[in-house]
């Protein structure tokens, strides 16, 4: 005979439990990744954001790009002035300030009011008048 017999093949098996089976490693995946990855990424973003938002004039900070500096001055929500040097001072993005290396303690208002330097009341703790620089010395 030259025609084989045909033998019925096997029906595909009765699975409710296969698609569970074959999503269980994906899911698992996706649960290691989440633990490893995405929860510690968030916390570390969530830390950098609160301590961008506690910046003030004072703070001794690194940006992003390596530059070393101290915060003379916050201008908004997105930018403060940073001085490098002595006289040099740059504006730079809230956001590019990578670390802070010191923070400075706050100023406390009342010690403001008790100040005995600035005795003309400006608030720039210099004396107007003649005589200025005699004073300061002494003579």
């Amino acid at each position: 005979m030259l025609i084989s017999p045909a033998y019925a093949q096997a029906g595909a098996p009765a699975g409710g439990g296969d698609i569970f089976v074959q999503l269980m490693p994906l899911l698992l995946i996706f649960v290691v990744f989440y633990f490893l990855l995405i929860r510690p990424q968030q916390k570390k973003v969530k830390e950098h954001k609160n301590m961008l938002a506690a910046l003030r004039r004072g703070d001794k900070v690194i940006t992003g790009g390596g530059i070393f500096g101290t915060i003379t001055k916050v201008k908004n929500d997105t930018e403060v002035v940073v001085e490098i040097a002595d006289g040099i001072k740059i504006t730079v993005a809230r956001d590019t300030i990578a670390s802070v290396q010191a923070k400075t303690e706050p100023v406390d208002s009342a010690s403001n009011d008790d100040d005995d330097d600035d005795k003309d009341g400006d608030g720039d703790g210099k004396e107007k008048g003649k005589g200025g620089l005699k004073k300061l010395l002494g003579n």
